[in-house]
């Protein structure tokens, strides 16, 4: 799940990208609400929450609330602010955010109050993701392959976990490997061109290392399809 965090504190938005990392999410952190909007507007990137300061430059967290209702995204937005009197709180739910951190807070609420926000949205996926005889397993950042009398689990590394999640989500639908590229990999990683298709060749590896045909076809020309292979 990819998440937008607008945070112009460098401390406090750099120890909050680094706990949603080790939660498996990934994240695009900017500092300012231009910035935010241009990520929000993009044709490439679809987010799953978006955690926004109030306070910003350029534009601020209310105007980007009311702009992303304005034009009917329903992308779920938890505020954080340092403003948290009951009128502030009124104003950012009334713009449009879904919850309302005040600062300062504990990351575990932080977690706790996104794990809500996913639960109530659309856009929420369950922790094992089912597709044929496929099951990722989130808690355990694997793969379960279900035979007729076997089941075997295979470890994953986060990008493979990310690349089967994203494409296990769009089941027979092809996807371009630059969608794949700005969707899964940091914005400021800057990956090669090429990362799709190596990470490619190594996940197909691994499922053959382990006797199992790999779900995901390569369409020359078009980019990938995740099939389900009986």
């Amino acid at each position: 799940m990819r998440i937008l965090l607008v945070e112009d504190e460098e401390d406090l938005g750099l120890a909050i990208k680094q706990v949603l990392i080790s939660e498996k999410y990934i994240v695009d952190w900017v500092g300012n609400g231009a910035q935010a909007w241009h990520y929000l507007e993009s044709q490439w990137t679809d987010y799953t929450v978006a955690i926004i300061d109030w306070l910003l430059p350029e534009l601020s967290g209310l105007t980007l609330c009311q702009r992303l209702r304005q034009r009917h995204n329903p992308l779920p937005v938890l505020m954080l602010t340092a403003l948290g009197q009951p009128e502030n709180r009124v104003a950012g739910l009334d713009a449009g955010a879904d919850d309302y951190l005040v600062k300062p807070f504990v990351m575990e609420e932080l977690l706790a109050r996104l794990r809500a926000l996913q639960r109530r949205s659309p856009q929420f996926h369950p922790q094992n993701l089912t597709l044929g005889p496929f099951t990722l397993d989130y808690a355990n950042n694997a793969l379960a392959v279900t035979g007729d009398h076997t089941r075997q689990i295979i470890p994953l590394t986060i990008k493979e976990f990310q690349i089967l999640a994203y494409l296990m989500r769009n089941p027979d639908r092809i996807i371009s490997g630059s969608k794949i590229r700005h969707q899964i990999w940091d914005l400021e990683e800057e990956p090669m061109s090429n990362v799709v298709a190596a990470q490619m060749r190594l996940l197909r590896r691994k499922l053959a290392n382990h006797h199992c045909l790999c779900p995901i076809e390569t369409i020359p020309g078009q980019g990938y399809r995740f099939t389900t292979v009986s």
